[in-house]
Formats: C-alpha cells, sequence, structure tokens
C-alpha cells in the first residue's frame, strides 16, 4: 500500500506528518510532500490513522498491484 495526497483538498494542518513522519516531511509551508513508496506493514498501520486524522480528507492509502521484475518468457 502506498499513501498519497490530494493537493487540491489539502490545507496544511500537518497532522500526517505528526502520525506517520517516516513517510510524510513538510515543506516550508507546512504542506506535506509524501514519500510515495510501498509501505511496511508497520507504516500501513499509522498511514490508516493518517488517512482518517485528517481534517480534510486529502490523504488515502492505495493497495498497489505487485509488479514483476521481468516480463514472463514468451
Amino acid at each position: 500500500m502506498a499513501l498519497h495526497v490530494d493537493p487540491i483538498a489539502c490545507v496544511a494542518h500537518g497532522l500526517c506528518a505528526e502520525l506517520l513522519p517516516e513517510a510524510v516531511t513538510l515543506d516550508e509551508w507546512g504542506y506535506p510532500i509524501v514519500d510515495e513508496r510501498l509501505l511496511t506493514e508497520e507504516e500501513v498501520r499509522h498511514a490508516r490513522r493518517a488517512a482518517a486524522g485528517c481534517p480534510t480528507l486529502a490523504r488515502r492509502l492505495e493497495r498497489i498491484a505487485a509488479v514483476p521484475a521481468e516480463p514472463p518468457p514468451p
């Protein structure tokens, strides 16, 4: 799973950075910069709280389909 931010809905409360500092930092205006990498199981629990705690619901968790490293042989 990965955490995403809706930049239109976000108003820079900064709560997501407090709840998930491993994946979210704030820019100089207080808007989140999200590391959109796949989250570990531990981080997913914290990301759920960050998404649910967002006052404007600008965060969402998205399940990412596994992508094979190499295409299968013909």
